[in-house]
């Protein structure tokens, strides 16, 4: 049994990881800014502090001399709509920098003797993905750097911050870059929601059409949650630090991701694309495109680690769908 801490376990990825190293028998302190919104604290952790991670005194607290494992996935993020229309750039960069900044300091003070960064597929240049047949995440590819955000620039320098410690206080660190994770249980509705838990929301809830931000050809690949958390787990059981890509290959178009979900709804609804940065959709959000081609590169991931996606997309969408279905037509919704 290990002393495992998940920082961020309040959210989606964090609460699922959570979840699976207590149920394989670890201790497991949970930290975040809020509760998890759908899982009781007991299920998924054996003590859960509620703290701002951006002060340091918390961050002291949480972390103890004997912890074995730290898991770094708090964040300010959220979906498209949160990330790239630029209103919370500020924010995003200046929350997740001093929660890093907090952490990787504490670990290597309290000798901490293995560290999971959580990073993203945002990390590569935007130049890398203006054609959607042909997008390269390779991980080498990140330089020279030219993220399509600035929530992409600020997961860029933590990777360096957290190799910098490495380096210069040999702290052992994991990195990994996740592509578009979804699954049950995380958050479908408000504006930080992910594109497959809000186009299963607004299939849920639709009896016409469901809106698709952009022409719908730009493409994506995702990864169900279980996956997700396997690789975050095997990685951090080898001795391979990354960066590394965690994502599927299954790359899509978001038409094409959208009429999965409509035809798993089994709804005789449309698609109707919405065009354009300025455009404003049923919900108030504006309807930023992102990049045009993203899809994860597992070939690194493959070799070092020796494990690949199990699953199709339709799979998980389908037991992701089921779930956003019964939250959208629920009493207390």
């Amino acid at each position: 049994m290990k002393k495992v801490v998940v920082l961020g376990g309040g959210g989606f990825i964090g609460g699922h990881l959570a979840k699976r190293l207590k149920d394989d028998g670890n201790q497991v302190t949970v930290c975040d800014i809020k509760d998890h919104e759908y899982w009781d604290s007991n299920t998924i952790c054996d003590k859960f502090i509620v703290g701002d991670l951006r002060d340091p005194s918390i961050v002291s607290s949480v972390i103890s001399t004997d912890t074995d494992e730290v898991y770094q996935l708090a964040a300010d993020m959220g979906g498209a709509g949160y990330l790239f229309t630029g209103d919370n750039d500020a924010n995003v960069m200046h929350n997740s920098s001093l929660i890093n900044l907090n952490v990787i300091h504490e670990c290597t003070k309290k000798l901490v003797k293995k560290v999971f960064y959580s990073s993203s597929a945002c990390v590569y240049p935007e130049h890398n993905q203006l054609d959607p047949n042909n997008p390269n995440c390779e991980e080498s590819s990140v330089y020279p750097a030219s993220p399509d955000s600035e929530y992409g620039w600020e997961k860029l320098y933590s990777e360096r911050l957290f190799l910098a410690f490495n380096k210069n206080y040999g702290i052992d660190v994991r990195i990994g870059r996740f592509h578009n994770i979804f699954g049950p249980m995380g958050t479908w509705s408000g504006g930080k929601e992910k594109v497959p838990a809000a186009i299963c929301r607004k299939t849920a809830e639709a009896s016409n059409s469901v809106e698709v931000w952009g022409d719908g050809l730009q493409t994506r690949s995702f990864l169900y949650i279980d996956e997700c958390v396997e690789a975050v787990i095997k990685l951090m059981e080898s001795d391979f630090m990354g960066p590394v890509n965690i994502g599927s290959q299954e790359m899509v178009s978001i038409n094409e991701l959208a009429q999965m979900v409509i035809d798993i709804s089994g709804k005789d609804i449309s698609i109707q694309n919405i065009q354009g940065q300025t455009f404003v959709d049923k919900y108030g959000f504006n309807c930023p495109e992102g990049v045009r081609g993203r899809n994860s590169d597992n070939r690194l991931y493959k070799e070092k680690i020796g494990w690949a996606v199990s699953q199709p997309l339709r799979i998980g969408l389908e037991q992701t769908y089921r779930w956003i279905n019964q939250e959208v037509n629920s009493p207390r919704h």
